[in-house]
This record gives C-alpha cells, structure tokens and sequence, in this order.
C-alpha cells in the first residue's frame, strides 16, 4: 500500500519531509530510546539532509544506516555516506559511533556480508528514506536483477552489474528495507513523472518492492506528481 503526497511548492514539500522525519522520531525516540534512520543517496534526499543540519535533534540517540553504497574509496564524494556527511552529519557532530556506514571500500560480496553482520541484532528500522530513479529503482536495486523480495532473503546484496556507474555497489534487500516502521520515498522532477505512473498502475518495479506491513508514503514535488 502507498499513500501519494504532492506537495504545493519546494517549501512544502521540505516542510513536509521534516515533519515525517520529526514524527518518527518522536515515536522512536519515546518507545524505544533510540531512533535508527536508513539514509538514501541522490540529489533530492540531499535537500533534506542540508536542511536537517539546521534544525536541533537529539542527535546522541539517532543511529544512521544507510540503504545503498557504491564501491568507492571511503572518502569519494560520490559515496552516499560521503555526501550524507558534507551535507548534515558532520555539520551537526553526529558521533561516529552513530555512524554504521557500509564498508563498500572492500569488494561487494565482503562488504554486504560484513554490514549483514552487523545489522544481525537489529529488529525493524524507526525509518526508511528512499528515492526514485527514472527507472524505477530504489536503493541499488535495478530492474532486471534480484531485489530479494522473498522472506528470508539477505539481508544484503551485492551488485556487480548496476546500470549506472559505479558497477559495483551493496545495497540492503527489498525484504529488509522492508523491515521498517516507516517509509518515505523521496520524489522530485519532471523526470520522475513516468516511473511514477508505471509504480501508481502497479507496474513491477523495484520501489514496489518495497512493502513494509504499515505501507510506504511517496512525497512528491509538483513536477513529479503532475
């Protein structure tokens, strides 16, 4: 199940992302202590992100993960975590401890089985953030390859073939993207119109994939949601 947002202008729709972010916090932070957050890459998340380094949080309490991670050199401007840092989590003094990056410096099959591993003990994330591709991926989950939809899939993939450069990439499974409390797609620009309305026709794509019991929310902006 998704619920389909469009907000009115730019600043309603990072109002609105702020205020879904807040909200689950809220609730994390209240039931259970700890508010653990799946960071997505790409420039519309950034919008959020840059926006979030203004505002007060109890950052102690937040434990960031991450959806997806190209095979980089750790500091590569062009890893997800990279960008995360310059744009909100250094700016804020996010401790490090909080910071359960994806090793992607390593080969992909290691670096999937070491955050596996790591993400072992933990049960449903507080919130997923996500975005969409022209193609209708999500994370590093492409069509035409395995998004590991099924129950009892891994918990991590490793990608040697994306589409898109880089070719290798390690990306947390539908199944356990999944696992979530909540979801919340990420969506603006014109160019995102069309994989929109093959997702909203029930076309079989990866973001649909993506089916955690409460549903997703898609927030959208204008040109997007046209």
């Amino acid at each position: 199940m998704a619920r389909w947002h469009v907000a009115a202008d730019a600043d309603d729709w990072l109002d609105r992302a702020l205020a879904f972010v807040a909200a689950a916090e809220a609730e994390a932070l209240a039931g259970r202590g700890e508010f653990h957050i799946v960071l997505a890459g790409g420039g519309t998340p950034r919008r959020l992100y840059r926006a979030l380094a203004n505002e007060d949080h109890d950052w102690l309490r937040w434990r960031i993960w991450f959806g997806d991670e190209r095979c980089l050199a750790p500091d590569d401007p062009a890893r997800n975590s990279a960008m995360a840092r310059e744009a909100w989590l250094d700016k804020v003094g996010m401790p490090a401890g909080n910071l359960h990056v994806i090793p992607a410096e390593r080969d992909a099959e290691a670096a999937a089985r070491l955050y596996a591993e790591e993400l072992s003990g933990l049960a449903d994330f507080d919130l997923v953030l996500l975005g969409l591709g022209q193609d209708g991926h999500t994370a590093s989950l492409f069509p035409g390859h395995d998004w590991g939809e099924a129950e009892g899939s891994a918990t991590a993939l490793a990608v040697t073939d994306a589409p898109k450069p880089p070719p290798e990439r390690v990306s947390l499974s539908a199944e356990r993207l999944s696992r979530a409390r909540r979801v919340l797609f990420l969506v603006a620009g014109a160019d995102k119109r069309d994989a929109l309305a093959r997702w909203r026709r029930g076309e079989n794509l990866p973001a649909a994939a993506i089916r955690p019991r409460a549903g997703v929310d898609v927030l959208m902006d204008q040109e997007a949601g046209a």
